[in-house]
C-alpha cells in the first residue's frame, strides 16, 4: 500500500478518531480501575468485527487480526489508565470525573490503536501475518504490562515484535521522537532500617545512636555513584525519607529511610543494589548498629531494538518527511512499564509529537492542564499502520 493510501485512511477517519478519543478523556480511570474503559474498548471492537478477550491482568483487553496463512506476528500496545489530576482546561470534553484526567495521553494511545485495528481490519485478507492488540491497565501504578505477559498475552500466537508509543508534547504534531538502545530508566524503591540501641540523652556511651548512623549510611550512600558506576553510564540514588526517635532527650533506637533508585543498564542496575546493601550494612556495623534493606522491584530499563527504531524512523521519513523526524542522544530516567514487552521480545517504542503553539496546546504531561493536538491522532494511525504492514512483510520475507 502506497504512503498516500495510507494517509488517506487515516485521514477518513479523522473525525471518528476525534470522538473515541474525546469520549475516553471525559471519563478517565484509574490504574485497575478501567472497567467502563474496557467494556467502551471492547464495544469498538466489536463493531470492528475484531476478535477480542476482556479480564486479562484485571481490566485489560488483547485484540487480535488474523491475517492470511498463520504467519507471525506484530503487536501494539496502548496504556488505558489516568491519573488523580483534577482538569483545569476550559473545553467541551474535559474531565466529567472530579479528581481524575487524562493528563499523561493515555486516551490517545487507545484512540490510535483502535484507528490502526480499524485500518488493518479492513486489510486483513492481505496481511502475511496477524495484528495483536494490547489495551493495557495500570501502567502509571503497578505494572499492567508484566502481569498481562504472566497470564500469556505474548503467546498463542507468539508475539514477534511489540510496538508502542506515548504523545510527546515537547514536538509538534505532524513529527515523532525517537532513541536507539536505551530509552528509559529502571528503577528500584528501598527501605532502610539503621537498628541501635535506645538510651538517654545525656548518656550517649551506654546506647547506640541509629540516628547518627543514619547519617553516615545517607552520607555513604552517595559515593555509590559517584565511585562504582561508570562515569560514561547514568545512574541516581534519591533518599526520600527519613523518620527515626521520639523525643529530644532520648537516643533513637530506629531510623528508616526510604528513597528510589534509578539506572538505565541493567548490568549497573544489579551492580547498584548490591553495592547498597552492602555499604548500608557495613556503616551500620561500624558505628556499632544493624542495617538491614528491604527492595521493592520497580520497572525495568525500556532498551529499544535498534532493527526496529530504523524500520520506525524510515517508515516516518516517508510519511511525514525527513525533517520532522527528531532523535534523541539522552535517555529519560523516568519510567515506562512498556519495558515489560521488550524484555520479552523485539520492539520499539517511540514519541507522537502532540503540542500546537497556536492552538495554545503547550502543557507538559501529568499538568492540570494537558491537552492533545487532535490532528497527531491520524498521523499515529498512518504510522502504526504502516509499521505493521512493513514489519509483516520482512517477516514474511525472512
Amino acid at each position: 500500500m502506497t504512503n498516500e493510501k495510507i494517509l488517506d485512511k487515516a485521514r477518513e477517519i479523522k473525525e471518528w478518531l476525534t470522538q473515541v478519543r474525546r469520549e475516553f478523556h471525559q471519563y478517565p480511570e484509574l490504574g485497575t480501575e478501567e472497567y467502563m474503559t474496557a467494556q467502551k474498548i471492547a464495544s469498538y471492537l466489536e463493531d470492528l468485527k475484531i476478535e477480542y478477550l476482556t479480564g486479562v491482568a484485571g481490566t485489560g483487553v488483547v485484540g487480535i487480526i488474523r491475517g492470511q496463512g498463520g504467519g507471525k506476528t506484530v503487536a501494539l500496545r496502548a496504556d488505558m489508565d489516568a491519573l488523580p489530576i483534577e482538569d483545569a482546561k476550559n473545553t467541551p470534553y474535559k474531565s466529567k470525573v472530579k479528581g481524575k484526567m487524562h493528563a499523561c495521553g493515555h486516551d490517545a494511545h487507545m484512540t490510535v490503536v483502535l484507528g490502526a485495528a480499524r485500518v488493518l481490519k479492513g486489510l486483513e485478507n492481505e496481511l502475511s501475518g496477524n495484528v495483536k492488540l494490547f489495551f493495557q491497565p495500570a501502567e502509571e501504578t503497578i505494572g499492567g504490562a508484566k502481569r498481562m505477559i504472566e497470564e500469556g498475552v505474548m503467546e498463542n500466537p507468539l508475539v514477534d515484535v511489540v510496538l508502542g508509543l506515548h504523545v510527546n508534547p515537547e514536538i509538534p504534531t505532524g513529527s515523532i521522537s525517537l532513541k536507539y538502545g536505551k530509552v528509559n530508566a529502571a528503577s528500584d524503591i528501598f527501605t532502610i532500617n539503621i537498628y541501635g540501641q535506645s538510651g538517654h540523652g545525656a548518656y550517649p556511651h551506654s546506647a547506640t545512636d541509629a540516628i547518627t548512623a543514619a547519617a553516615q549510611v545517607i552520607s555513604a550512600l552517595q559515593t555509590i555513584v559517584s565511585r562504582n558506576v561508570d562515569p560514561r553510564d547514568c545512574a541516581v540514588i534519591s533518599p526520600g525519607t527519613i523518620k527515626g526517635g521520639s523525643i529530644s532527650n532520648i537516643i533513637a533506637d530506629k531510623v528508616e529511610i526510604t528513597g528510589i533508585v534509578r539506572t538505565l543498564s541493567p548490568v549497573t542496575r544489579k551492580e547498584i543494589l548490591r553495592r547498597l546493601e552492602d555499604l548500608v550494612k557495613q556503616v551500620a556495623a561500624g558505628l556499632g548498629a544493624r542495617g538491614e534493606v528491604i527492595w521493592e522491584e520497580g520497572y525495568p530499563s525500556l532498551i529499544n531494538t535498534d532493527e526496529f527504531v530504523d524500520l520506525i524512523r524510515r517508515n516516518a521519513e516517508d510519511l511525514l518527511g525527513k525533517e520532522k523526524v527528531h532523535i534523541l542522544t539522552e535517555a529519560s530516567l523516568g519510567v515506562e512499564d512498556f519495558a515489560y514487552f521488550l524484555e520479552k521480545t523485539p520492539g520499539a517504542f517511540f514519541g507522537l509529537g502532540c503540542a500546537c503553539k497556536e492552538k495554545g496546546i503547550t502543557h507538559s504531561l501529568h499538568n492540570k492542564h494537558f491537552d492533545i493536538d487532535e490532528d497527531c491522532l491520524s498521523i499515529g494511525v498512518a504510522l502504526q499502520v504502516k509499521n505493521v504492514l512493513s514489519i509483516l512483510k520482512q517477516l514474511f520475507l525472512e
